[in-house]
């Protein structure tokens, strides 16, 4: 019967599996995509209503993006998920991602911690 019970606890555990590999991609390709002056690429990574806010009057995302510092990206040092929200550190920035139908989107990207507070974001949704 203990047998049982640990093989059902195993099976319960390794259902709950947490996609990590999948944010870290995401975050990783907006950040190659920002590398390469492929702003337009970096844009579609975005979540959409994060892209909508981003670009001020008569401008673009892709030319909003151009003109920010969100750092240098770099390799991922750390994953956090919580159900379809997901946070990612990289060497150089934290960007903060959701989960919809069609993959991981950037929500929120040149982070930086305030103390106490949020982080503050150049570019958020």
């Amino acid at each position: 019967m203990r047998l049982l019970v640990a093989v059902v606890l195993v099976a319960s555990v390794a259902g709950c599996a947490v996609d990590r590999a999948g944010p870290a991609r995401a975050a990783e390709r907006f950040h190659a995509a920002l590398a390469g002056r492929q702003t337009a690429a970096a844009c579609a990574l975005l979540a959409r209503t994060t892209a909508e806010k981003l670009p001020d009057p008569g401008q673009s995302c892709a030319q909003a993006l151009a003109e920010l510092d969100l750092g240098t990206g770099g390799r991922v040092t750390e994953v956090s998920v919580w159900g379809d929200e997901a946070q990612v550190r990289l060497a150089g920035d934290t960007v903060f991602l959701h989960h919809y139908g069609d993959g991981w989107r950037i929500r929120a990207a040149g982070c930086e911690p305030v103390r106490d507070l949020p982080y503050r974001c150049e570019v958020e949704g």
